[in-house]
C-alpha cells in the first residue's frame, strides 16, 4: 500500500508517524506543519525530515506563515495544490491526516 500522510502541526516527534508502516509512505506538510521543513532546533531538523521516506510542502501554507521555498530542507519538496492533487491521486492509495 502506498500511504500519503498529512501533518498539519509542527512536532518534534509523532508517536502514530513512527508506527506506520506502507510500501511507501509520504508525508505531506500543510498548515502549521510546514515549520517541520523550515525550524531547526539545536540546529537540527525535524525528525520528520528522517524518516527514510519523501516529504512534501505545501507552498501556499509556507507563504502564508511568511516563509520561503528557499528556506525549506532539502529533503523536502515544495508543491503547490496543483502538485498536491497529482500527488493525492496518482502516486498513493490512501491517504490520512495526523
Amino acid at each position: 500500500m502506498k500511504l500519503g500522510v498529512f501533518v498539519n502541526e509542527y512536532e518534534k516527534a509523532n508517536d502514530t508517524l513512527d508506527r506506520l508502516k506502507a510500501e511507501k509512505l509520504g508525508i505531506i506538510l500543510v498548515q502549521n506543519g510546514v515549520y517541520n521543513a523550515v525550524i531547526k532546533e539545536d540546529g537540527k531538523p525535524s525528525p520528520m525530515l528522517g524518516k527514510g521516506t519523501q516529504v512534501y510542502a505545501l507552498s501556499e501554507d509556507l507563504q502564508a506563515r511568511g516563509l520561503d521555498a528557499a528556506q525549506v530542507d532539502g529533503k523536502v519538496k515544495v508543491v503547490d495544490f496543483g502538485g498536491l492533487v497529482d500527488l493525492i491521486f496518482n502516486e498513493f492509495d490512501k491517504t490520512i491526516w495526523l
